[in-house]
């Protein structure tokens, strides 16, 4: 008897999953099919059940960070998604440039974890990543001040993804942890400054 297309759509889900955190933790060309599928605890053979390459995988776990819930993977900070203005824009930043965003390399935004291999990645992949800036710098927009559509709020907006992503990927290369902190405080600084 063939699986309901719900029993599909979740070990789709499970099959990302896995692949993100694998590739958060060793990289897209690091990690094999086989290793995927293991996590996610399926044969190879089901792999292509879902996905024509492991080229496309990649875009999907990317393209799902579009849609984290912060609150969900790290319940104790402070994110209201209800917030708007300066005060969502600050949260945003905040919670991205987090110690707890930091440390968990399993959660870490793709944009901080496979900048490198975004950059030798396929089309698929880059718009994807694209998508994922595009989304995190208009958001950002919205709390800037200046009205959300205007080229000064994009313009601010893709200054804040900068700092957030740039600041959180200086502070991953950077095993001295007085030094890290430093980097994003810096980098937090920085963008509250520009929100207000």
């Amino acid at each position: 008897m063939p699986y309901s297309a719900e029993h599909k759509q979740k070990t789709r889900a499970r099959i990302v999953e896995r692949a993100r955190v694998l590739f958060n933790r060793r990289g897209f060309s690091e990690v094999s099919i086989d290793e995927i599928m293991a996590s996610a605890e399926l044969t190879r053979g089901g792999f292509y059940n879902h996905f024509r390459t492991k080229e496309e995988l990649f875009v999907e776990a990317v393209a799902t960070y579009r849609d984290f819930n912060p609150v969900e993977r790290w319940p104790d900070l402070d994110f209201d998604p209800a917030r708007r203005g300066t005060a969502f824009a600050r949260q945003m930043v905040d919670v991205y440039l987090s110690r707890e965003h930091l440390d968990d390399i399993e959660g870490h935004c793709p944009m901080i974890a496979l900048p490198s291999d975004v950059a030798r990645a396929g089309p698929g992949v880059k718009d994807a990543y694209r998508g994922l800036l595009e989304r995190m710098a208009g958001m950002l927009a919205q709390g800037v001040g200046a009205s959300a559509d205007s080229e000064a709020a994009r313009q601010r907006g893709l200054a804040l993804a900068a700092l957030c992503v740039g600041g959180m990927v200086l502070a991953r290369t950077v095993e001295d942890d007085a030094l890290r902190d430093e980097i994003r405080a810096a980098a937090r600084a920085t963008a509250h400054e520009l929100i207000d």
